[in-house]
C-alpha cells in the first residue's frame, strides 16, 4: 500500500490529461482485471445495463467490476486519494452504480471518468431465525424476491423487477407494503458502508444513530452501500395485477382514488398505482393494484369502486407471488429508450388531480409525434399511513402534519436524441403549470420523491431546511474533505 501511495502522490503531481490514463491505471494495480476498459466484453456489458439509452451512451474511461467489499474499499481509497492530490480534477470523478435505472446521463455513469459497477455485489441471505435478509446494493428486486418467495418470506422493496436494490433504497423506497411498513429505507437495520479513503463501517442505530439517519434518503452522498440488512417477515401469495380502461372512465377513477387514498382509516394492505398512458396516438387508463394480505383475499371491498368500473380493455387479476407482479410491471419499464422523470407532490383533490392531467395532455402536444414516444401520468397515494411510520428515523421530512398527500410523475420514453429538447421542454412545462395549479389550489407540498426527480429538481431541498442541515452536519463529520460532494457529482447533492 505504501507503494501505491507513492505511485498517487507522483500522479497527482502530473499534468490533468496523464492523470486520466494513470487513474485507471492504479486501479488496474490493484484490482487487476476488476478493472475494464473500452472494448472489452465487461465495459460493454456495464454499459448495456443501464435502463435509459442516455446513460447507456456515456463513456468513462474505465469501469471497475468490484466482487466484494474489499475490493470497493481499495477503489475508495485510490480515488478519493487522487481526487485530493488533483484538487477534484473532472478526470478524477466517479460514479456509482447499482441497477443503473435512473435515466438522466451521469446519474451512475461518469463521462470520461470511473464508473464503479456494484453488479457483481448481489447475495441474498436469510438469518437463521427468518426475521433479517441480507442484500448485497448490486442486485435487482427480481433476484430478491425470488429467493424470498421460495421461502415464504417478503421484504419491503421495489415494485418493478429491474430496478436495483441500492438507488432505490437510499432514495427512500415505495413498496407493495408501505402501508404496513412505510418507506422502504424504514425497514433497513444495518447498512455495510465503505466511508471516503475506504473504510469499511456497519451503520446503525446503536453505532452512528446520526449517519444511520442520514442514509434513509440521503442517496450517494455519504459513501458507497454494498450491503443492506432488511427486516424480513412471513408472507405468500397474494391478490394483484392490472386493469385497463378507456379514457372516458376518468370521472369514476379520479373518485375512486380519492376515496381510497383519503380512508380513515388507510387499509395497509392496499397499494395503487393509477395510471394515464399515452401511446399510439390515444389515452389509456391503466391501474395497478395489490392487496397483500395473506391468506390472499381475491377483490377486496377497498377497491371494488375501481373494479366495477366497466368497460375494461384488458385484466389481468390474479392471486401470485411478489416476483410475478414486479415482473408485470417491468413490462412496462422496459429498458433501451430515451427516458425522463419528472415529479410533483401535492394534496389529496379530485379537481386538482383533473387538472393536472388536462396540464399533461396539453405539454403532450408539441411532442405527440415524437419517435416511439410512450408518454405516462401517474398518481399514487402517500398517506399519513406511509409517511407517519418511521417519520423521526428517516430523513425525508415527512409526518402528520402533510395530511394524505399523491406522489405524481410523468415519465417519458422516446427514441431519436433529436427530440430531446422538445421532450425536456414539455416535462418542464408540465411540471411549471401543476405546480402553480397545485398552489393556486392551495395543496402544494415541497417534499420530491428523489427516485422520480429531475436534473434541476432539488429532493434533498425538500426534505426540509432542518433535515438538509442535518445532513450537510453529517457529511462534514464523516467525510470532512468532501469527496462524495465534490469527486461524485452524479445524483443529487447536499
Amino acid at each position: 500500500m505504501a507503494e501505491l501511495k507513492d505511485t498517487l502522490a507522483h500522479e497527482g503531481s502530473m499534468a490533468t490529461g496523464r492523470i486520466r490514463v494513470k487513474r485507471c491505471a492504479a486501479l488496474s494495480y490493484v484490482l487487476g482485471p476488476k478493472v475494464v476498459y473500452p472494448l472489452s466484453v465487461g465495459y460493454k456489458s456495464t454499459a448495456a445495463s443501464f435502463w435509459s439509452t442516455q446513460e447507456q451512451s456515456v463513456v468513462p474511461n474505465c469501469v471497475v467490476e468490484p466482487v466484494s467489499t474489499r475490493d470497493v474499499s481499495a477503489a475508495i481509497f485510490i480515488l478519493s486519494s487522487l481526487s485530493i492530490y488533483t484538487k477534484f480534477s473532472d478526470q478524477c470523478k466517479f460514479a456509482i452504480k447499482g441497477g443503473g435505472h435512473t435515466p438522466q446521463k451521469g446519474a451512475a455513469n461518469q463521462p470520461a471518468g470511473v464508473t464503479i459497477d456494484l453488479g457483481a455485489l448481489k447475495k441474498v441471505d436469510i438469518s437463521a431465525d427468518r426475521k433479517k435478509t441480507s442484500v448485497g446494493s448490486g442486485t435487482r428486486w427480481v433476484d430478491v424476491y425470488t429467493k424470498l418467495d421460495a421461502q415464504g418470506l417478503a421484504v419491503p422493496g421495489g415494485r418493478v423487477a429491474i430496478v436495483g436494490v441500492g438507488g432505490l433504497v437510499t432514495g427512500g423506497g415505495i413498496s407493495f407494503f408501505s402501508g404496513r411498513t412505510g418507506f422502504v429505507c424504514d425497514n433497513v437495520v444495518n447498512y455495510e458502508l465503505v466511508l471516503p479513503f475506504g473504510k469499511i463501517v456497519n451503520v446503525n442505530s446503536s453505532s452512528s444513530p446520526d449517519l444511520f439517519k442520514a442514509l434513509k434518503g440521503g442517496s450517494n452522498n455519504f459513501g458507497v452501500v454494498t450491503h443492506f440488512d432488511f427486516k424480513s417477515f412471513e408472507s405468500g401469495r397474494f391478490w394483484g395485477g392490472e386493469v385497463t380502461y378507456p379514457i372516458t372512465t376518468m370521472p369514476q377513477q379520479v373518485a375512486a382514488f380519492v376515496g381510497l387514498a383519503g380512508a380513515k382509516p388507510y387499509d395497509q394492505y392496499a397499494a395503487l398505482i393509477h395510471n394515464y398512458a399515452y401511446t399510439a396516438g390515444n389515452w389509456f387508463i391503466l391501474n395497478n393494484y395489490e392487496y397483500t394480505k395473506i391468506p390472499a383475499e381475491p377483490y377486496p371491498p377497498v377497491f371494488k369502486p375501481f373494479t366495477d368500473i366497466q368497460p375494461q380493455l384488458a385484466n389481468t387479476m390474479r392471486v401470485s407471488n411478489l416476483t410475478d407482479f414486479t415482473l408485470e410491471l417491468a413490462t412496462n419499464s422496459l429498458p433501451g429508450k430515451r427516458a425522463l422523470f419528472i415529479t410533483l407532490t401535492h394534496g389529496l383533490s379530485a379537481s386538482l388531480i383533473t387538472e393536472i392531467y388536462k396540464i399533461a395532455d396539453t405539454a403532450l402536444q408539441p411532442i405527440k409525434l415524437a419517435a416511439g414516444l410512450v408518454y405516462s401520468l401517474s398518481f399514487q397515494p402517500l398517506p399519513t399511513a406511509i409517511t407517519t411510520k418511521s417519520s423521526n428515523s428517516n430523513s425525508l421530512g415527512l409526518d402528520a402534519s402533510d395530511g394524505n398527500l399523491v406522489l405524481t410523475l410523468i415519465t417519458v420514453t422516446w427514441t431519436s436524441a433529436t427530440d430531446d429538447a422538445a421532450v425536456n421542454a414539455a416535462a418542464n412545462a408540465w411540471y411549471r403549470d401543476a405546480k402553480a395549479a397545485s398552489v393556486k389550489a392551495r395543496l402544494s407540498n415541497e417534499y420530491v420523491y428523489l427516485n422520480y426527480a429531475a436534473p434541476g429538481q432539488d429532493p434533498i431541498a425538500g426534505y426540509g431546511a432542518g433535515n438538509q442541515a442535518n445532513l450537510r452536519a453529517v457529511s462534514r463529520k464523516y467525510d470532512p474533505l468532501q469527496i462524495f460532494q465534490k469527486a461524485v457529482p452524479g445524483a443529487f447533492k447536499l
